[in-house]
């Protein structure tokens, strides 16, 4: 618990709207922070998508701008990430990621939405739909495997360091930037597409944006995969299999927990296939929702 709230106290301040980034987007306060979010107020079903940290709200603009002529796109950042400053009792866990997700749909009148969350967030989504299965009408998840897959690869990737409390949130915060770089390096495929997103994530960064990796790391080390079970709403899961931080990663150890998911391949995508192939996962996002 002091790890979080030192994480909380270590990223309080600083506003995205002096940078003047996406025109709309603003701040909700929750139980488990103040939240950063964009709603395109379209009309049709609801899609909720977060990025990836230490992407942000603006690594999702093409995508955004492709589903909105169809759906109600929001897309906001998880407390210690983006613009999304935690609380003090955030600690990253299932319980608390959920309940946040379902917090920021009850402060925006949504009464069902698609989950469209990715990688560690994806587990957030299905805590979600577990804790409010009326209100998850299905979840479109990008790099997330098992818990126990997730749990190995924190092993293969994550310094121990990071994995420190208190060692993790000082250290982490410090080189916040050099982390980012380091982490896109890690899993992109090439330096051509790394490029435009480390620049819009440091200069998100470079204003105050906060990227708690060793929050969330240390919040998901402590997770039950029992905690996920009994999911029934439709799960794809899209896959990129040019992502070398999930080389030694099943694919399809999320079949574990989700026996009905469907599962798609992105041979020359890295870690984001949801935003290194944006038209193609619009598609499928939007075959998924009409389904």
């Amino acid at each position: 618990m002091i790890a979080h709230a030192l994480d909380s106290l270590l990223n309080a301040g600083g506003n995205v709207s002096q940078v003047g980034w996406l025109p709309g987007a603003r701040y909700l306060k929750t139980a488990r922070g103040v939240v950063r979010v964009y709603d395109s107020r379209g009309t049709g079903p609801v899609v909720v998508m977060v990025p990836d940290g230490p992407n942000v709200i603006e690594h999702h603009k093409v995508v955004i701008e492709l589903l909105t002529p169809h759906a109600r796109v929001v897309c906001f950042d998880m407390p210690g990430f983006g613009f999304s400053r935690p609380g003090l009792s955030y600690d990253h866990s299932l319980k608390a990621g959920g309940e946040t997700v379902l917090a920021v749909m009850d402060a925006l009148e949504i009464k069902e939405a698609a989950l469209h969350f990715s990688c560690a967030n994806g587990f957030y989504a299905l805590a979600a739909a577990r804790i409010a299965p009326h209100r998850i009408r299905r979840l479109l998840l990008c790099q997330t495997p098992a818990l126990e897959g997730m749990s190995a690869w924190v092993q293969r990737v994550i310094p121990w360091q990071v994995r420190t409390p208190v060692l993790g949130q000082v250290l982490v915060r410090a080189t916040r930037r050099r982390v980012a770089h380091g982490w896109y390096a890690a899993s992109l495929p090439d330096k051509d597409s790394r490029a435009p997103f480390r620049a819009t994530a440091d200069h998100a960064l470079a204003h105050g944006g906060c990227f708690c990796l060793a929050g969330v790391v240390q919040g998901l080390i402590r997770a039950d995969q029992r905690e996920l079970e009994g999911v029934k709403q439709p799960v794809t899961l899209l896959w990129g299999d040019s992502d070398k931080s999930h080389r030694k990663t099943p694919v399809d150890s999320l079949l574990a927990l989700v026996p009905h998911a469907q599962i798609q391949h992105f041979p020359e995508c890295g870690h984001f296939p949801d935003l290194e192939r944006p038209k193609q996962y619009a598609e499928i996002s939007l075959a998924a929702l009409s389904a």
